[in-house]
């Protein structure tokens, strides 16, 4: 909780490898996940660096593993999930994997990229085959087809030229019985040719149109559709298709018949002109495609097994790749020499000893005569914020960090996110009833994650949703906290304790001939006239004012008053927050002349209205008949008359002063306010001064001294250090700080090592600074009113959906009203999921993210880190996983 609160403390380090143990050494940094690294090679071109052959030789490989991949999910084969857990491949050997086949033997191979190449080499071989295999197999489909439509033809065509042709003389041979076809051709000085072939059935019609405009009309075209759909040989898609068969005299027309087909994508196939060659043909197809199905099957076996070998490790060896083609980035930061390897990296300071134990081991590995040496190094750079989080803090840091990361060692606002954060949205959605309904939401959401983790992967809207489980339990719980305070239950109250009030008027009333009647607030009064009973109601709303006509005016002055203390309340404890800040840096100048003045002013001010607000809470409860409501003070007037330093009990009638000791708060009001402006007015010079003065009269101390001394060694230096930097570090030490640390030391010049001073820019950055503060309480508290209105909002919302569905179904005389109000009930759900939870969600959800970006944050929060980016092999790994 510590490290959530202040950002753990942070230690530059320089590491020294020996070129032998650093994959290794930096491998096991990436599994540990803490320490960052710095580029000590950014004028380096990515290209030119030492290990960029290695890098392109995991890319290489990562490119085949996705090709098998790839074939993998195409033939659905299942891939098992990948061991998170397993080592990077070494250098030397490329690690040796174990590979479970089918039957459940195990064995070995010696060569990581040796193995993944033969295993692609395999498998483009073996596709190669099929699509070969294949593509045959359809050609030899489609010519079956060819074939067959193309003798059913030819036999129609004889059986026509028999059954038309002249009779015939018994001394006529057989020979001479010839088909009209052929005697056609036997006849004619030009032989009768013709093409068969196979196309798509949507452009028979073109096409028999180009061939008459094309040929003149010269050319015969007869078509056959098939009833089944056939598989088309380059795009591998069922489609239907039509044999055709042309007829023509002449090369010419033979020509443009071919031109013509290729034009359509037409598969021309041959043909043989008797009956005989065609029946032979069509046995030899046949044979030919029992075997090719055979020799296809046993390759799609093939294929399928190689596939199914792979799919049990492909999504480790992804994993190895990955973590080997990190390492060999972040090896290509380093600086190198012939036989070491130097790396600068950033690690929280509470784990360099399990660092240096991590780098010792793997040293001793390789290389017993070697040690791995970790030189802390000081700098004048930033060091990153490292933050710990949980799946449960972590919605709320990317909230934290979406607007800016914490400086380092600031104060986190993430542990108070994890309360304000939700109750200011319950403020404002306060329903139990709606609350509820996220609860389940977000009930759902917590105990089915490591289901949903992995069904919602690559949907961007519905991992928004998962990542704010969290946060939208909290929001749940505490709109049904705030919705039970208000006493709204789906707009509805609930009598849970029971009314404090009742009406005790006898039955002889004459209520009939009244529309409004007023309750008796007096708890004292006699029994008859009794309605109150004196104690409130436990908790929250008492319900009777469900039934009270200015309940809306009731709710609006409670829920304004409300937003304003609440709203003032976390104002005053950013600027506590702020007040740790200071004295965790020991701004002195900062605590005096900021904090104070700030305190006092929004004291004097704004914690003064909610102090009157509780006054007139208690003084005018109704339990007096002088202090009623009527007579009681306006707050917001009061808090104007205070600014223009005016009593507000006195009103000024024909030219004489009248006191109305009823509007006073408490004797001396008047003096009391008067005084609080003065100081309030009083602390704005003093901010907006004194810093920027006591800064300017440091820095000129700094300088009369700095100069005097420059250019002379101190006789008590030791190793080239002065005992003024000795003075430095031992107060840094003593402040608890390392070397390293970015300290913000407003008063201690010795630690600001001649800094850049010019005085206009520090006068116009705290004038900026004051203006911001002083207005911004003003304009901060209206504010918070926010609050106030999309409390209301909600709740009229919510009661006019209820007016205007439900009460119209229930108007309803039964059987009717019954079967109406199925559809009125059903409306009601769908527009209080969509509009009352969702969208009225999200707009309470985005004004609690401004009231604690601006009016909270602006109080004590600077977020001008940057974040702790450790190499982790968890999180590359999360990474590439998300990129597929």
């Amino acid at each position: 909780m510590s490290s959530l609160f202040r950002g753990e403390e942070m230690q530059l380090c320089q590491i020294y490898f020996k070129s032998e143990v650093a994959y290794s050494c930096v491998s096991q940094l990436g599994e540990m996940g803490i320490v960052q690294f710095k580029d000590l090679n950014e004028n380096v071109n990515a290209f030119q660096r030492k290990f960029v052959n290695e890098v392109r030789r995991c890319e290489e490989i990562e490119r085949k593993l996705r090709y098998i991949e790839k074939e993998a999910v195409k033939e659905e084969v299942e891939l098992d999930e990948a061991d998170q857990t397993c080592d990077a491949p070494k250098p030397k050997d490329m690690i040796t994997l174990e590979v479970m086949s089918n039957s459940k033997k195990i064995f070995f191979i010696k060569n990581f990229f040796a193995k993944i190449d033969q295993l692609e080499h395999d498998l483009v071989e073996v596709n190669t085959n099929k699509d070969a295999l294949r593509k045959n197999y359809l050609e030899l489909i489609e010519l079956k087809h060819i074939l067959v439509k193309a003798t059913q033809f030819f036999e129609e065509a004889d059986n026509f030229s028999i059954y038309n042709r002249p009779e015939t003389h018994e001394y006529e041979t057989e020979d001479e019985h010839v088909t009209l076809l052929m005697s056609e051709r036997n006849r004619s000085p030009f032989a009768i040719g013709f093409l068969a072939g196979i196309m798509n059935r949507d452009k028979v019609s073109s096409f028999e149109l180009m061939l008459w405009r094309f040929c003149r009309g010269n050319v015969f075209l007869k078509t056959a559709d098939l009833t089944e759909l056939v598989e088309d040989v380059t795009t591998n898609t069922l489609q239907a298709k039509t044999v055709f068969i042309i007829f023509f005299q002449g090369e010419q027309l033979k020509n443009k018949c071919k031109k013509i087909c290729d034009g359509f994508k037409a598969t021309i196939y041959p043909c043989p002109e008797t009956l005989k060659e065609r029946r032979e043909m069509l046995n030899g197809v046949s044979m030919r495609l029992d075997e090719l199905k055979t020799v296809l099957d046993q390759s799609l076996n093939l294929r399928r097994s190689i596939l199914v070998n792979a799919a049990q490790s492909i999504k480790t060896w992804f994993a190895q790749v990955h973590k080997m083609k990190a390492i060999y980035h972040t090896l290509n930061m380093f600086s190198h020499d012939q036989k070491s390897i130097i790396a600068e990296c950033w690690a929280p300071k509470s784990e360099i000893n399990r660092i240096r134990e991590i780098l010792d081991l793997e040293t001793k590995k390789i290389d017993t005569n070697f040690q791995t040496i970790v030189h802390f190094i000081t700098s004048k750079e930033a060091p990153p914020t490292f933050n710990r989080v949980d799946k449960f803090t972590s919605g709320f840091q990317n909230i934290v960090n979406a607007y800016g990361v914490p400086s380092y060692r600031e104060i986190n606002p993430t542990p108070f996110y994890a309360i304000t954060f939700p109750f200011l949205f319950g403020v404002m959605f306060g329903d139990a009833g709606h609350g509820l309904l996220m609860l389940l939401a977000a009930g759902y959401l917590i105990k089915k994650e490591n289901y949903l983790k992995k069904a919602i992967k690559g949907n961007e809207i519905f991992e928004l949703f998962f990542g704010g489980r969290y946060i939208m339990f909290l929001m749940a719980v505490f709109s049904i906290y705030a919705g039970f305070l208000y006493n709204d239950f789906f707009s509805k109250s609930t009598n849970i304790f029971g009314s404090k009030w009742k009406v005790t008027l006898g039955k002889d009333f004459p209520f009939e001939d009244i529309q409004q009647f007023t309750l008796n607030p007096d708890p004292y009064a006699n029994e008859t006239y009794k309605m109150y009973s004196g104690t409130p109601y436990p908790f929250g709303i008492d319900p009777v004012w469900q039934l009270a006509t200015n309940k809306i005016t009731f709710t609006n002055g409670l829920k304004m008053k409300f937003s304003v203390i609440i709203g003032i309340m976390q104002m005053v404890f950013g600027l506590v927050i702020g007040l740790k800040n200071h004295l965790f840096f020991r701004r002195k100048i900062s605590i005096l002349f900021e904090f104070i003045p700030q305190i006092i002013f929004i004291s004097l001010i704004f914690v003064y209205l909610c102090l009157m607000i509780f006054i007139k809470w208690i003084k005018y409860a109704g339990t007096d008949d002088k202090l009623t409501g009527a007579c009681a003070p306006n707050i917001l007037l009061e808090l104007i008359n205070m600014f223009f330093l005016k009593d507000g009990t006195v009103t000024v009638v024909d030219g004489e002063k009248k006191y109305d000791e009823c509007k006073r708060l408490y004797p001396g009001q008047h003096h009391i306010q008067m005084v609080f402006v003065i100081v309030a007015v009083l602390c704005v010079p003093v901010m907006l001064f004194t810093k920027p003065l006591l800064k300017l009269r440091e820095h000129n101390k700094r300088t009369k001294y700095g100069s005097r001394f420059r250019g002379h060694v101190n006789p008590l230096s030791v190793n080239g250090h002065s005992s003024d930097e000795d003075d430095k570090h031992d107060k840094a030490e003593r402040m608890g700080h390392t070397s390293n640390s970015v300290i913000n030391l407003e008063d201690d010049a010795e630690l600001e090592n001649e800094e850049h001073f010019e005085f206009g820019e520090v006068f116009v950055e705290q004038t900026i600074h004051t203006i911001e503060y002083f207005l911004g309480c003003v304009s901060h508290t209206a504010s918070y009113l926010r609050l106030w209105a999309l409390s209301l909002a909600h709740a009229e919302l919510s009661e006019v959906l209820w007016t205007m569905l439900f009460k119209m179904g229930l108007n309803m005389a039964p059987p009717v009203g019954a079967f109406v109000m199925f559809f009125i009930f059903s409306a009601w759900g769908v527009i209080t999921i969509g509009i009352l939870c969702v969208m009225e969600g999200l707009s309470a959800f985005l004004h609690a993210l401004r009231l604690h970006w601006v009016e909270f944050q602006s109080k004590f929060y600077k977020g001008e880190g940057y974040e702790f980016m450790p190499f982790s092999f968890e999180k590359i790994l999360n990474e590439a996983e998300l990129a597929e």
